[in-house]
């Protein structure tokens, strides 16, 4: 008698048996719901507060003018950040097997900030601090990349040459900021603290964020097994070092996006990452899609305190976001 042999690889069987703590949909729903609250208060608050539906339907040109040039680029550029930041600390806790990995923890933060400081004190133009940010990134990324690629993608040497670059870019900022004429240092030490000011829309951000994300649900089945350990995702076929290799280049892409959008905000995706564990249970299927949304949210929630507590003047999102990020990780870390 003729016997079928499955030809699905074992871990996607397995992976499917993960299942969250808590019902799928509700879940989403409350979190698509809370996201959708988020946006709103974020549109109609700033310096000016104007109720939402008179910016939509209105006919005055300056609530036009405040929608769609100031208030929505913005609004979009924080919860792009926000979810490329809960992405890439999501995977980067799985890739390291670390609850205390950030997305920063490699240094690529540091390479986009290192880079982008250099040539604000050359006060070039904005389009330049843009494509210095992406080159510190992208040097960063290549510099890591070969330094593991002997060790085959061990997380051990993966963390090591992470932490040593950052450690050294962190220096060259320090010397930097030294050096550095009174009249620019404000500015690079406002970016550094996460700079939300003179945003555009953020259409690479969207597409980079779109993609990733799409790459992410699709790795998923492999990466419930991944997080169950490395013998285990061996034993039932899992090509471990190919999946290394894929969430390394999707965090730091994910990181590198972020930074160059929004600067260094930090904290996000170190708390976001085990708020959707602990609602979402450890199916990456769910997590990603929570991370994203909540992550999102929360830098568009503190953009938007940022801008209104001491209206007119505005406060970098960084700050606002360690003044968030502290006491949750505190409550975190307690249960």
């Amino acid at each position: 008698m003729y016997v079928g042999v499955s030809i699905v690889p074992k871990y996607l069987l397995a992976s499917k048996r993960i299942q969250p703590t808590m019902p799928r949909i509700p879940l989403i729903f409350i979190v698509v719901i809370l996201t959708v609250l988020v946006f709103m208060l974020s549109l109609s608050k700033g310096s000016t507060s104007i109720p939402f539906y008179q910016l939509l339907f209105s006919e005055n040109g300056q609530f036009s003018t405040i929608f769609l040039h100031l208030r929505l680029p913005r609004t979009l550029t924080a919860f792009v950040s926000g979810s490329l930041l809960a992405l890439a600390g999501t995977l980067m806790q799985l890739l390291l097997q670390n609850p205390l990995a950030d997305p920063y923890v490699l240094g690529i933060s540091g390479g986009a900030a290192f880079f982008t400081l250099i040539l604000m004190a050359f006060g070039v133009s904005e389009f330049w601090l843009t494509g210095g940010a992406w080159l510190g990134s992208l040097l960063t990324i290549a510099c890591i990349f070969l330094l593991v690629k002997k060790h085959r993608w061990q997380t051990h040497a993966l963390l090591l040459s992470g932490v040593a670059l950052a450690c050294g870019f962190s220096a060259g900022i320090s010397f930097i900021l030294l050096i550095s004429p009174a009249s620019s240092l404000h500015s690079m030490l406002f970016w550094l603290m996460g700079d939300l000011n003179d945003t555009r829309f953020p259409w690479a951000g969207l597409m980079i964020l779109s993609l990733g994300f799409t790459i992410c649900l699709l790795l998923a089945p492999g990466l419930n097994i991944l997080g169950r350990g490395e013998m285990e995702a061996r034993a039932l076929g899992l090509p471990g070092n190919q999946y290394r290799m894929m969430l390394y280049l999707l965090s730091s892409l994910f990181t590198a996006s972020a930074v160059t959008l929004a600067g260094c905000i930090g904290f996000v995706g170190l708390i976001i990452p085990h708020i959707s564990r602990m609602l979402a249970g450890y199916d990456h299927r769910i997590i990603l899609p929570v991370a994203a949304l909540l992550g999102g949210s929360l830098v568009t929630l503190a953009d938007t305190c940022a801008r209104t507590l001491l209206a007119p003047q505005q406060l970098p999102v960084g700050i606002l976001m360690t003044m968030i990020g502290v006491p949750v990780f505190v409550w975190l870390l307690q249960r």
